[in-house]
């Protein structure tokens, strides 16, 4: 960065650095570093560009567009992450909340609503693989009579997802264990999951901001990818009953096999598969009576 620039021009420079490193969106990850650097976003940045970039603020910059150029997500950079219109703290111990995942919230909330206008009572809904609490976090808050549960394998994992249900004001109950088992003997009446889903072989090929930053417990799903849907199915013999709804994100071309297995377990009366934006098949749901 050069003295006495605007907060334009520190842009153009740090979107020109991070294209000659073939980062991907270069334009926006400027931007991104930028914003959580100046302080700002949205209107507040846009109003501020013609403004000089403060030269106390250079060094922090430098160092965030040079890690981002080395293949650091820039989330990791800016310890943030929006999901579903709230802020969620994110570090190399979470995987970063993706947007398809908000469609598995709103698939949960739109059949979950159903099953709590019925006869039962309070519902307990339960989140396994929790990372960031993301989709936990927000269906406490998006429906705050439910009682939310949340599991995770990682403790590093747990404690972010602890953070932000407290900075969220959301009240969750996390648990440490292996997918189901911290909830065995428990009544479960909506169960929901992003787990991992990358075929072990595929990992080596994806994208070295993902492969190289992003946990490999949260990637690896076995070697074909599905070893987390078999062994959820297997363990619901823990739970007092199957839950009356299951809702699972998966990968490309998993969906046939995924919703496979939950008509084999015969829990659910209805298989219902939701596309994501792009019209990938991203989620299957089994809904009970």
């Amino acid at each position: 960065m050069t003295p006495e620039q605007t907060i334009r021009e520190a842009f153009v420079e740090a979107s020109s650095f991070l294209r000659a490193h073939e980062v991907m969106e270069p334009q926006r990850n400027a931007q991104l570093l930028l914003e959580h650097v100046l302080g700002l976003s949205g209107t507040s940045y846009y109003v501020a560009l013609g403004d000089p970039f403060p030269a106390e603020k250079q060094g922090e910059l430098e160092e965030g567009i040079t890690r981002k150029a080395q293949g650091v997500p820039a989330q990791y950079i800016t310890g943030v992450q929006e999901f579903y219109g709230r802020e969620f703290k994110v570090s190399p111990a979470v995987l970063i909340p993706r947007p398809e995942t908000e469609l598995l919230v709103e698939a949960v909330l739109q059949y979950g609503q159903k099953l709590a206008a019925g006869p039962g009572g309070e519902l307990n809904v339960v989140d396994i693989g929790t990372g960031s609490g993301a989709i936990a976090v927000t269906l406490a808050l998006e429906s705050p009579r439910w009682r939310v549960l949340a599991s995770d394998i990682s403790p590093a994992a747990l404690n972010t997802a602890e953070e932000n249900a407290r900075k969220c004001g959301a009240r969750v109950d996390f648990r440490q264990g292996n997918l189901l088992e911290p909830f065995s003997g428990l009544m479960i009446h909506i169960l929901v999951s992003n787990p991992p889903y990358i075929p072990a072989r595929d990992i080596e090929e994806l994208q070295p901001e993902v492969r190289d930053h992003e946990p490999r417990t949260a990637l690896d799903g076995g070697p074909d990818g599905l070893d987390p849907y078999r062994a959820m199915m297997e363990q619901l013999q823990l739970l007092q009953a199957p839950p009356r709804l299951i809702a699972l994100e998966l990968g490309m071309g998993q969906a046939p096999e995924v919703a496979e297995l939950l008509r084999r377990a015969g829990h659910w009366q209805d298989i219902v598969t939701v596309k994501d934006l792009a019209g990938i098949e991203r989620h299957v749901l089994g809904v009970g009576r």
